[in-house]
């Protein structure tokens, strides 16, 4: 593997070649530390493509992004048509539920919008706690970060420029809650990114014989195949079920060359609910899966920690978030998809890049009003006797209409 700093000297910020070499000490994380030494670590965990965030977050509930190798704004607001795991869940009657901060980015899948699913969205600070206190929590949690820091609530998503500690704090919030938990030995809580963020990694990304999902190929000039996975990524597995210090390498099938990646998630779902759903794509009944992590004890343990290191911010001078900050790519493609919720998006005056003209503390206003009225607007429609595969289409927030969309 090379070619991490050449690129990176190409950037505007020379420092880069330098930061691209470089790692966090274990003391920088010390949750990851604790949970790696008490429970498991994946050390060949791949990226699904050897691309961006959000194809590969595509992979994680649907084992393909539809064709898409990069950051698409109009489609990502548009909705991503594909089945998902969601979906697989849903039609075997088992339950799911989306704990989100600011906004759910797995709205970027289509069908995730339909009115079966609007009870299925929960606010982070208002649920996961009493749910799991209560051993409410659905058969899938998924928990999305806070992807918009402001002053007093900072973002706790590891995406540049936020403190990595912000992350942490969020592990250790979440791993406390799960362990007093009255569903503690039912739970696996699985951690991981969805890509590498640019850093250099010595370990060759897999290609032979990696199915593509689903026929798609990437758009020119490239028409990229979906016969490669991308860098490794950190992946670490806590339950009480799991063997202190285990290191989890190659998996055991489905096939001779199967690999840990992304598509691995809704495989091992499939696998362990034991879901009479087809497989989603090619590449998920490719995947291995890691339904043996969980399969190494007669009995849970009773020495798991109850409580975890406090996480030290990593800067120097700790400051508070920056509200008038410009947005990230990232944050500008959730507002673009709090518009399409909001109803903007029918307005003639609606830019395509309507995050350029926001600053952080706009677009987290923005995408929390925008999430709100959807998700209040959709259930009102299912009280109306709406169709339950209906999509609500907003109309401006300049207006007060509102219509279905089948």
């Amino acid at each position: 593997m090379s070619g991490f700093v050449e690129q990176a000297l190409t950037m505007s910020d020379k420092n880069l070649s330098r930061a691209v070499m470089r790692g966090f000490k274990p003391e920088n994380v010390p949750i990851y530390a604790t949970l790696v030494r008490e429970f498991a670590v994946f050390d060949r965990w791949f990226c699904s493509i050897p691309g961006p965030t959000q194809p590969n977050r595509l992979f994680l509930y649907s084992a393909t992004s539809h064709g898409s190798t990069s950051h698409i704004k109009k489609q990502l607001a548009t909705g991503y048509p594909q089945k998902t795991i969601f979906d697989s869940l849903h039609e075997n009657g088992l339950d799911f539920g989306i704990y989100y901060q600011n906004i759910p980015s797995t709205l970027f899948y289509r069908n995730l919008r339909m009115l079966k699913y609007m009870f299925k969205f929960h606010q982070y600070d208002l649920k996961f706690k009493k749910d799991a206190k209560n051993g409410n929590l659905p058969n899938l949690t998924v928990i999305e970060p806070r992807y918009f820091g402001i002053i007093g609530y900072p973002a706790n998503d590891d995406h540049p420029s936020h403190d990595v500690a912000d992350g942490q704090k969020l592990v250790k919030e979440i791993y406390e809650t799960l362990r007093t938990s009255p569903q503690w030995n039912e739970t696996l809580f699985v951690i991981t990114y969805d890509e590498h963020g640019g850093f250099y990694d010595h370990v060759k990304t897999p290609f032979g014989d990696v199915p593509n999902p689903d026929g798609n190929t990437g758009p020119a000039p490239s028409f990229f195949k979906f016969d490669r996975l991308g860098v490794r990524v950190p992946t670490i597995m806590v339950s009480p079920w799991i063997k202190k210090g285990t290191v989890i390498t190659k998996p055991k099938g489905p096939t001779p060359n199967s690999e840990f990646e992304h598509s691995s998630i809704p495989a091992t779902i499939k696998k362990i609910f034991n879901l009479t759903s087809n497989f989603l794509t090619h590449r998920d009944a490719w995947a291995g899966t890691f339904e043996h992590v969980v399969a190494q004890l007669s009995s849970p343990r009773t020495d798991c920690p109850e409580v975890l290191p406090d996480a030290s911010p990593l800067r120097s001078t700790p400051t508070e978030a920056d509200e008038t900050r410009a947005l990230s790519e990232f944050q500008s493609e959730v507002v673009q998809l709090a518009a399409v919720l909001n109803g903007d998006h029918f307005l003639s005056s609606f830019p395509h890049e309507m995050g350029k003209k926001m600053n952080v503390k706009e677009g987290h206003n923005y995408v929390g009003g925008a999430v709100s009225r959807f998700i209040s607007a959709s259930k009102e429609a299912i009280k109306l006797g709406a169709d339950e595969s209906t999509i609500v289409d907003m109309r401006s927030s300049l207006t007060t209409r509102t219509s279905v969309h089948h």
